[in-house]
């Protein structure tokens, strides 16, 4: 079920929508201004609140490149990077990847990074809090465009865990 936020309907990628609508899920995809695709200035312009925003964060081990996973997170939190990331990974260390390998991993931009129709064998991981929520927003597979749904669209995210502890408040 599409919702539009406005008269100008939010444009996402094909096979996104394609997921949204196999879901069977409610969902909402939201024009955004490409200039205010990242979170804090997305939440002030459209007033959404930080607490429902969750952010897509891909994580790599830093001796293993290849070794990674999505991490989905609330806009209010701190990705728990040096002990639950890098203990999930197996790794010595790990670190936030930067925008060009999240580019070249997902085929997305920062700022509209979503788990919806990623390349196969990309773990994703979910704080365990954003199961709580009643709707979530994450980036829409461009920096033009949001999506509304409920929490319960990671149960349909290949290869997904949620996550005790991911993240810490901010």
């Amino acid at each position: 079920m599409i919702t539009v936020m406005t008269e100008e309907r939010g444009q996402s990628l094909p096979q996104i929508e394609a997921f949204l609508e196999a879901s069977g899920l409610p969902y909402e995809i939201w024009p955004c201004d490409d200039s205010l695709a990242d979170t804090a200035a997305f939440c002030a312009h459209y007033r959404v609140p930080p607490d429902n925003s969750v952010n897509a964060i891909l994580v790599r081990s830093k001796t293993e490149p290849g070794n990674m996973a999505l991490c989905m997170v609330p806009a209010t939190h701190r990705l728990d990077v040096n002990n639950v990331v890098r203990k999930r990974l197996g790794a010595k260390k790990a670190s936030f990847a930067p925008p060009e390998d999240t580019r070249a991993v997902t085929g997305m931009e920062i700022g509209g990074v979503t788990p919806i129709g990623l390349p196969p064998g990309i773990r994703v991981w979910v704080e365990s809090g954003v199961m709580e929520l009643d709707y979530i927003i994450l980036g829409g597979g461009n920096r033009t465009s949001k999506l509304k749904v409920p929490p319960a669209i990671f149960r349909s995210v290949p290869d997904c865990d949620i996550v005790e502890g991911l993240a810490r408040p901010a």
